[in-house]
């Protein structure tokens, strides 16, 4: 089994690229149904049905609130020079999303109308944390810090403890960042706790935060009583590169996302067959050695893809319609910048040959929970703008009053709705 090839010039490309593009690495629907039933238990009977949950799924017995002393515990045992990596990271992340900040608008117009809007951060934010095949301390960062800097007043984060351990980065992930509660529960079950509430965990106003198929599925089936964030699918890379790269180093950044899931999908675009030839063989050569190459080697053979074309400078047409998680311009800086100006889907661009990917995932400070399963054609990654809602002002006077009013008078008669008229005309003291 090897990934699917596919060529620019050959006559059939553009009926097997739009097949490719319509393949569903998704959960089949029997995981919409399960996560549907869970979310409906837990909402139905709280803290018992959370208790079950978590006792058949994690075989964690007893409390489920994870302490201060608990949390503090498993985090000194980190060692000093992951600690220092994970404040460095946090570091960096709050400084690029205090960047971010939107700031509040107020200003009269040429009517003497006063309009304007005032950002203001949910009250409270539930952050999902992964906890099965592996740990991530760097979604614990990238969820609750710019949750921090929107000014969230209570975090609350979730994260599954299979067999009741704590991971130590995971701990200190969240006490670097600021989590305000921590809860050792996961799943679906996770999702509907911090949407409806229990008898013991308050009701959140948004959830954030990726997970497997049942979390996606049950992220959907409440929004609406609460925000999310997006539907998290399964990871995604996308690289660019011309044939003066080394094969071995895109060969990596290809195998960075697919060790992620066997779901996951890795993308290479060249315009050199050889060079494409020596990347393959070298991701082949890396899987030999791979700790997680049994996943690696499912993603890549099933869901991976290597596609020529004739000109990468000219190849910004294709990498919108797979509007990917992750682009990687694998080339010299000006040919890269030039090419990332014609790129309008994708949830985060690498530009240059030394900027890997997964530098994004964990220091850059630009946020790595990001749009998957072609979403980037509408959406982009989680920031603080995803912690605030803006509220807009509105302020006339008489005079600003008397020169808006005719034109809105016009338009609610149009739309045949007498009150919306009378509330202006008996202003203006005209009948309307």
């Amino acid at each position: 089994m090897s990934p699917l090839r596919l060529d620019q010039a050959a006559p059939g490309f553009e009926k097997e690229f739009s097949a490719f593009l319509g393949r569903n690495r998704d959960s089949d629907e029997n995981v919409d149904r399960i996560a549907a039933e869970i979310v409906a238990d837990v909402r139905a009977r709280g803290d018992l049905a959370l208790a079950e949950y978590t006792r058949k799924f994690d075989k964690v017995e007893g409390a489920l609130r994870i302490t201060d002393a608990e949390r503090d515990s498993a985090a000194a045992k980190v060692p000093p020079a992951q600690r220092e990596a994970l404040e460095f990271a946090a570091s960096r992340i709050e400084a690029f999303h205090r960047a971010l900040l939107p700031k509040d608008v107020d200003f009269t117009d040429s009517t003497g109308t006063r309009l304007g809007a005032r950002y203001r951060p949910v009250d409270s934010a539930g952050v999902y944390v992964p906890g099965g095949t592996a740990a991530y301390p760097s979604s614990v960062l990238m969820n609750i810090v710019p949750a921090k800097v929107a000014g969230v007043k209570r975090i609350v984060m979730v994260v599954p403890t299979p067999g009741g351990v704590l991971n130590p980065l995971v701990m200190l992930a969240a006490k670097i960042a600021g989590a305000d509660e921590i809860w050792r529960i996961g799943g679906a079950q996770a999702v509907a706790a911090l949407a409806y509430g229990t008898q013991s965990i308050k009701p959140v106003d948004k959830i954030t935060g990726p997970g497997n198929g049942y979390v996606a599925a049950a992220k959907r089936r409440v929004f609406g009583q609460v925000g999310i964030d997006l539907i998290a699918g399964p990871s995604e890379i996308l690289v660019v590169a011309d044939k003066q790269n080394d094969p071995a180093w895109i060969a990596a950044d290809l195998l960075s996302q697919a060790e992620h899931d066997p779901s996951s999908q890795s993308i290479l675009i060249a315009d050199d067959a050889a060079f494409a030839d020596a990347v393959a063989s070298a991701v082949e050569g890396q899987l030999k050695t791979l700790p997680r190459a049994a996943i690696a080697r499912s993603s890549w053979h099933y869901n991976g893809a290597v596609i020529l074309v004739r000109d990468l400078a000219a190849c910004a047409p294709i990498v919108d319609r797979i509007a990917a998680e992750h682009v990687e311009l694998a080339m010299e800086m000006a040919p890269a910048e030039a090419l990332s100006q014609k790129i309008s889907h994708a949830g985060a661009i690498f530009l240059g040959r030394h900027t890997p990917e997964a530098i994004g995932d964990y220091v850059a400070g630009t946020n790595h929970v990001l749009p998957t399963s072609r979403a980037a054609r509408f959406s982009g990654g989680l920031g603080v703008a995803d912690f605030l809602k803006r509220t807009s002002i509105v302020a006339c006077t008489p005079q600003s009053l008397a020169a808006l009013g005719p034109a809105a008078l016009a338009l609610a008669e149009a739309e045949g709705l007498d009150a919306h008229g009378r509330s202006v005309s008996i202003r203006l003291n005209r009948r309307s």
